[in-house]
């Protein structure tokens, strides 16, 4: 007992001689984040610092997105060595004095989060040019659905307010959060990003996920997201849907087109489709994937794009295993920048939701600064190491206002490794 009292009592610091400068750059969280916004937004939320304080609210805000970008070092110590590079962020002649963990606490628990998810839901948006590589099919931007879980801080509060699952041996170690996220399949951005409590369900979720769908985008998503009521929701957002569906779906071949897909209905009810009521037509595809271990027998797929002139089935099935990109841009924010089996470590609920967005945020810097560098280099944005991207923004401060250095010579690019993506599939079924 008496060493696990010592180990909680440790503090984690940054090397010997090292800022946060060497790990992270500002100047890429002021340049996605300006400061007038920040102001605009704090203003708009009443968080405006009505005095004098040590940690003024606009610093709050950046101190919360750094902060996701170093989860090993304590509260202090990412403090002590950000105020080291944002001089331009205060009047220069003020001293800045580093608050204690106190402090701190209290300056978050001031800006709350409502500020900070305002904030991300007016920046973090897609970043796609039409020069982005990767980004599009055909006249489609390509989106993905999906959600996961985050670990949280074991403490009362948040157990209270976000549940944690149960497992074969009693309860989880940490109680859990449950976002759901659209991901911009070319630039791997997050965006539209909703959470909740653990018990939460991912279609509730996604249904304030779907106000972010618009027209001109390409919608793809699992099986667990299909039903009647959610995809009609997702219809009116104007985007264009490519899901997969149950093999065991009852959907009748009402006209087979040229390219193997065919139209269907598809109705509220039992009842609705026995009288052939009430039904919405799509578009189905029926496909393999020959030469890859391990697969099911058969996929299959609705999409609204009923003009198959203007997306083959065969185009279709192979795009959408590129709804694969959202596992890797979740895979991200959880393991390569949070840190493998790192918890989120604010202690009462607001502050957890306000560590979420600046987690998002975060990572929304970054693969800003990997498009840049992307579009120079004429690359595929997917085609560049995250990880590597990670530790290059962390070495790379600017400690004043200017353009971030180019990216373009210092990310390494490599081939991602690809799942069955990669395969073409065989021509669409016709059985």
């Amino acid at each position: 007992m008496q060493g696990a009292e010592e180990m909680a009592r440790t503090v984690a610091t940054l090397p010997e001689g090292s800022r946060i400068t060497d790990y992270i750059s500002l100047g890429v969280i002021a340049k996605t984040f300006p400061v007038s916004k920040i102001h605009e937004i704090l203003a708009a939320t009443g968080k405006t610092s009505v005095r004098e304080r040590d940690l003024p609210a606009h610093v709050v805000v950046y101190y919360v997105i750094a902060l996701a970008l170093y989860m090993h070092s304590s509260y202090r110590e990412v403090l002590r060595c950000l105020l080291e590079g944002v001089h331009w962020l205060l009047d220069p002649s003020e001293t800045v004095k580093v608050a204690g963990k106190s402090g701190i606490s209290q300056a978050r628990t001031r800006l709350g989060w409502e500020a900070v998810r305002r904030l991300h839901d007016e920046v973090v948006k897609p970043i796609a040019t039409r020069s982005t590589r990767g980004a599009w099919y055909r006249k489609y931007r390509l989106v993905s659905l999906d959600g996961s879980t985050l670990d949280v801080a074991d403490e009362a509060e948040n157990e209270k307010a976000f549940g944690r699952p149960g497992s074969s041996r009693g309860s989880s170690a940490y109680p859990k959060i449950r976002f759901v996220s659209l991901v911009e399949n070319g630039t791997h951005v997050l965006f539209g990003s909703q959470m909740a409590d653990y018990g939460t369900g991912e279609i509730t979720l996604a249904k304030a996920v779907l106000p972010s769908l618009q027209r001109g985008m390409l919608c793809l998503a699992d099986r667990q997201f299909f039903g009647f009521e959610f995809w009609n929701l997702a219809r009116t957002t104007g985007a264009d849907l490519l899901w997969r569906i149950k093999n065991k779906t009852r959907l009748a071949r009402e006209e087979p087109l040229s390219d193997g897909s065919y139209l269907s209905h598809i109705y509220p009810s039992e009842r609705d489709r026995r009288r052939k009521t009430n039904g919405v037509k799509v578009r189905v595809i029926d496909y393999r994937l020959d030469g890859i271990p391990d697969v099911e027998p058969i996929y299959r797929l609705v999409t609204t794009i009923l003009d198959h002139n203007k997306a083959p089935a065969v185009e279709l099935a192979a795009l959408y295993h590129e709804r694969w990109e959202v596992e890797t841009a979740l895979d991200e924010l959880k393991t390569h920048l949070r840190g493998a089996k790192i918890v989120l470590r604010s202690r009462t609920p607001d502050l957890v939701r306000q560590e979420f967005y600046g987690l998002v945020m975060a990572h929304f810097a970054i693969r800003g600064l990997m498009h840049e560098a992307a579009l120079k280099a004429d690359d595929d944005p997917d085609q560049l190491s995250f990880i590597h991207a990670v530790r290059v923004v962390r070495r790379k401060l600017a400690r004043f206002p200017a353009i971030p250095p180019s990216a373009t010579s210092s990310i390494s690019r490599h081939r991602a490794r690809r799942t069955s993506a990669g395969s073409s599939p065989t021509s669409p079924s016709s059985t």
